[in-house]
């Protein structure tokens, strides 16, 4: 029987040895699920995008605020962008690439996809701990009831972490509670604190990440990230997100309202007035 913490490669398609995993423990872990020189690519891309997004003064994109922090050298950077890939075309195509799409094949027997307009888009989580950091660590939660905010019932759905820095457990990151996805809905809602409950568990698993890795937890799953030890360079993690979505096709636009939970992170740590971004931005660096 495999643990919540084995590792798999990826070799262009699901299969069954995946879905059981999958299925079983609520996470799976895919060892160089991109190469070093695609991770660096990736970094250059995002760079790219969050200078476009302070150039404009951007604050709000397609209803989800973004979270800002200031950097080790005390330049201000985003520590959360949503719909990244409305940005940039490296990223955009890394989305419709066949290996991405293939990954929407472990939501079975659901016929899923890649949700690149749908939720958040494709998320870029900036962690890094510093004086002005605003986005160090993240309390225990589920995806699911976003849903619920959004006026629908819970549907299946899967979120999946590119990793482009190394992460061993030693330098904080996610954390999982294996096997809470199919407990029920008691579970679901009332098992933690929804994001004001950052205390460690017994029964949680931590996962030895590098870059290039590529972890995939169901939204139904409780997870946390835990903050670093480190201050400065050494606590930098950046990951990318990408939702595996079912259900109605519900894509987001400049026009769309920022959900509720969203306000409240908002309300706690106030941002700068909003400026909406534009529909679709002009692509940054289509090339390479």
């Amino acid at each position: 029987m495999s643990n919540a913490t084995q590792q798999f490669y990826f070799n262009d398609q699901v299969t069954q040895l995946h879905l059981t995993h999958l299925q079983k423990h609520g996470v799976l872990h895919f060892k160089q699920f991109v190469s070093f020189h695609t991770v660096k690519e990736f970094l250059y891309e995002i760079s790219s995008v969050e200078k476009y997004l302070l150039r404009k003064e951007i604050t709000v994109v397609n209803g989800i605020p973004l979270k800002f922090g200031n950097d080790v050298n005390g330049s201000q950077l985003i520590q959360r962008i949503a719909f990244a890939s409305q940005y940039s075309s490296v990223l955009n195509n890394f989305l419709k690439s066949d290996r991405v799409q293939q990954l929407a094949k472990l939501l079975a027997p659901f016929e899923g996809r890649i949700g690149e307009s749908e939720k958040d888009g494709l998320v870029i989580n900036h962690y890094l701990n510093t004086e002005d950091s605003s986005f160090t660590r993240l309390g225990w939660h589920t995806d699911s009831p976003r849903d619920l905010f959004l006026g629908s019932r819970i549907k299946p759905m899967l979120n999946v972490g590119l990793h482009l820095d190394d992460c061993p457990q030693s330098n904080g990151g996610l954390r999982v509670l294996a096997g809470t996805h199919n407990k029920g809905l008691l579970t679901l809602f009332f098992k933690k604190k929804y994001f004001i409950d950052h205390k460690p568990d017994k029964k949680e698993t931590g996962l030895d990440i590098e870059a290039g890795d590529l972890t995939i937890h169901d939204g139904r799953l409780w997870h946390r990230v835990e903050q670093s030890p480190f201050i400065g360079e050494e606590s930098r993690r950046r990951v990318m997100y990408i939702p595996v979505v079912t259900g109605a096709y519900q894509p987001k636009s400049e026009r769309s309202s920022t959900p509720f939970y969203h306000k409240l992170a908002t309300l706690a740590s106030p941002k700068p007035k909003r400026k909406p971004a534009p529909d679709y931005a002009p692509q940054l660096n289509p090339t390479l």
